[in-house]
Parts: C-alpha cells; sequence; structure tokens
C-alpha cells in the first residue's frame, strides 16, 4: 500500500473501522484454529500490502518496537484476556481502547486538550459499545480479576501505540508492513511455543488470506494515517462504530433481527462520533 497524500484522516480513520468491522465475520470460518497462528499467519499477509514498496520499510529500532508491540503485544494480551475471563467481559474492557486515546491524547501528546464534548462523546460511544457487546447483561467476577486485568492492558496497549505514532520520527507509511511482518512472525513463534499443531484445510488459507489484506494488513496502513495526521479526540469517538458496524454485518451475514438494545446503542456510539467530531471543529 502506497503513501496516502491529500486523504482526509477521519476517511482513513473510517476505512480501518469498516475493515475492523468485517473481522468478526471472517473470524467465523476460522474459529477452528488457534487464535496466535490465525494472527500470525493474517499478519504475514497483511505486510504484503506494501511488499512492493520494501525499500521504505527500514525505520529506526524505537520505531519498529513500538509497532512490534503495538500490534503483536495488544494481540497477545487479548488472547491472554480472553482466555482467562469470561469473553463477553473481556471484550468490553479491550473496547476502552477508543476512550483511553482520548483521555490519553493530552498526556501523551503535545498542545493537545480536551474539551466538554470529547469527553461525552467517548463516554457515550463505551456506553453504546458496552451495550452491543455485552447484550445489557454483564457481571464483573472477582474470580477472573487476572483476565479483567490483561484486557484492560490490551486496550491500554492500543491507545498507546496509536498515540504514540504522532512521538516518533516520521516515516513512509508503507513501513506499516514492517511492522506487521515482524509481529506476525512473533505471533507465529508463540503459537508454536504454546498452541497444539495445525493443519489448514486449501480453502481456509482464502480466509487467511482475506483477514490479513484486510482487517489485519490494510486497516493498520489506513489507522496509521490517521492517527498521525488527524485529531485523535475526534477519531476515538469515531472508533466505536467499529462493534456497532461489526454486529450489523453479523446480522446481515446470518440474517439475525436486531432488537431495540442495538438501536439504541447505535443512536449513542453515532451521536458520540458527530459531537467529537462537531467538539474538534469547535476547538
Amino acid at each position: 500500500m502506497s503513501p496516502i497524500p491529500n486523504v482526509s484522516p477521519l476517511l482513513t480513520a473510517l476505512g480501518a473501522i469498516f475493515l475492523w468491522s468485517s473481522l468478526a465475520v471472517l473470524s467465523v470460518f476460522l474459529k477452528a484454529y488457534p487464535p496466535l497462528f490465525v494472527t500470525g499467519v493474517a499478519l504475514c499477509f497483511g505486510s504484503l500490502c506494501s511488499v512492493h514498496a520494501m525499500r521504505r520499510w527500514p525505520v529506526p529500532p524505537l520505531t519498529l518496537l513500538l509497532g512490534v508491540v503495538g500490534l503483536a503485544g495488544y494481540h497477545a494480551a487479548l488472547f491472554v484476556a480472553f482466555r482467562k475471563a469470561p469473553a463477553v467481559e473481556a471484550n468490553l474492557l479491550n473496547y476502552l481502547w477508543p476512550t483511553l486515546i482520548v483521555l490519553l491524547s493530552p498526556v501523551l501528546l503535545k498542545g493537545v486538550r480536551l474539551r466538554g464534548g470529547h469527553v461525552v462523546a467517548a463516554l457515550g460511544g463505551l456506553v453504546g459499545a458496552g451495550l452491543i457487546v455485552s447484550g445489557g447483561r454483564l457481571g464483573l467476577d472477582a474470580r477472573y480479576l487476572a483476565g479483567y486485568l490483561w484486557a484492560a492492558g490490551a486496550a491500554l496497549t492500543f491507545a498507546s501505540y496509536s498515540l504514540l505514532l504522532r512521538r516518533v520520527p516520521p516515516f513512509a507509511n508503507d513501513a506499516v508492513g514492517l511492522f506487521c511482518l515482524v509481529s506476525g512472525l512473533v505471533c507465529l513463534a508463540a503459537h508454536g511455543l504454546w498452541e497444539p499443531e495445525v493443519s489448514v484445510r486449501t480453502i481456509d488459507w482464502l480466509w487467511l488470506a482475506l483477514l490479513g489484506l484486510g482487517p489485519m494488513g490494510a486497516s493498520f496502513f489506513l489507522w496509521n494515517h490517521a492517527m498521525r495526521h488527524g485529531d485523535p479526540r475526534a477519531i476515538g469517538a469515531l472508533a466505536y462504530l467499529t462493534p456497532l458496524l461489526s454486529t450489523l454485518l453479523l446480522a446481515l451475514w446470518g440474517g439475525a433481527s436486531l432488537g431495540p438494545l442495538t438501536v439504541l446503542a447505535g443512536v449513542l456510539i453515532v451521536g458520540g462520533a458527530v459531537l467529537g467530531n462537531l467538539s474538534g471543529r469547535r476547538a
């Protein structure tokens, strides 16, 4: 994937969000395989998005470390969370990352201040995401505290990665391919250590490729452009469209009906996204 000149960061953020929303549908075809294996292979496929521009891959070691921690570290923490806590609660805590992007913006970035509208937008999105993920039923159990902490750690990792992309020296957007490749190899190494061997059916290589080239590949290139050139407070509020679009795609794919809770969640998320962007323009 070549550089993205003269494209609105909000548009590239929406592109990444749409691709991430397709992850649940694609994952349905790959649920029989261990998660670290799927992530590792998908990230390696994702690196192919810019393999034609490998000459622009080299980055300083700290920048590469940020990319690997952001991608491989985030997914590893999330997988541990899903093993140590119920999926609903772990996934809800994982969706703290858009709110953390908003709240940590003035902490990690110079010259960025929060307005009341940004905070309200982020909290509205969080409540909407919570309604979608939990279905209105949520119960935290102290027995799963370790899993909850891993999920919160995953959210903090991805939020910090997203914001710190603005703090490292400028680099070519194509270098995200190197982030994907190294992160994928790290996940495959972890798969070899902790997960059973797998035999992949021929048709499933197609789904792995689609997963890698889309939500586990091109999305990170788009997100990199959005976070480095856009308003992180507005983009953070926008990111809560991910669980909403994912739910809509699953409903369309599986033919399931959408209840009033989903509609309420959609109003909160879309309202939060609009408010977050309006607050950014007023600032």
